[in-house]
């Protein structure tokens, strides 16, 4: 079934939201980082102006600066809708408000959109799907993120996270994925099965992160070669 933009809710975080789940410091950030699942996130061109080497992989990236940027306001209201609903399941000390939240992540994806068809010219953003291969050689990215992505949308299936997770370590030398809950905010069943059999390849460690909006959503999954 070909990917379609409608099915997709874009939600971008910056790059000081990327660094605190997942504890990014400066000699990480000097290093060669692939982002999957990063849609509009301001963090590439954030860091690529600050001169990092930043590749985000992305199936919207498909789609052109227009349609993405409709799809957004699209679905703006609608998530904004869906936080209110749910604010007891969020923990407001750093972000206030609602208002200031939606301020954060229009932002983001503002940044995003105006970097967009440069960033595809310069080969920054890729279009691509996981867990279909990266199209680069083995151990080519240093450091490999998942930001609200693998493990969250626990619906994919078992097959799905564990062929995911294994192209991204094939192509990276260690693997950082936040947050180690589904969208409920709960450690599932899957999640664990995934984790126990991630450990019988590589060294996996849960780290308790700089950031945490969802509640029981502060640790990071790091993964590496063993």
């Amino acid at each position: 079934m070909a990917f379609q933009l409608s099915s997709v809710v874009p939600w971008g975080r910056n790059m000081e939201e990327y660094k605190a789940m997942f504890l990014l410091n400066e000699e990480d950030m000097k290093k060669k980082i692939a982002g999957f699942g990063d849609g509009p996130a301001s963090f590439n061109f954030e860091a690529h102006c600050l001169g990092y080497d930043i590749t985000s992989y992305d199936p919207i990236y498909q789609f052109t600066k227009n349609e993405l940027e409709k799809r957004i306001e699209d679905v703006r209201a609608v998530v904004m809708k869906q936080m209110s609903e749910n604010r007891e399941n969020y923990i407001w000390t750093k972000i206030h408000s609602l208002e200031e939240l939606e301020q954060i992540r229009m932002e983001a994806m503002k940044l995003f959109l105006n970097d967009f068809e440069t960033g595809l010219s310069e080969k920054r953003y890729r279009y691509h799907e996981l867990p279909k291969c990266v199209p680069v050689e083995n151990n080519y990215y240093d450091i490999g993120l998942s930001s609200h992505f693998l493990l969250m949308y626990t619906q994919l299936g078992y097959d799905f996270h564990i062929k995911a997770i294994n192209e991204m370590m094939r192509v990276c030398k260690e693997v950082r994925i936040f947050p180690v809950v589904d969208l409920d905010a709960s450690q599932t069943d899957m999640i664990s099965n995934v984790i126990c059999e991630l450990k019988k390849k590589y060294t996996v460690e849960m780290k308790e992160t700089n950031y945490q909006f969802q509640k029981n959503a502060n640790k990071m999954l790091l993964i590496r070669k063993i």
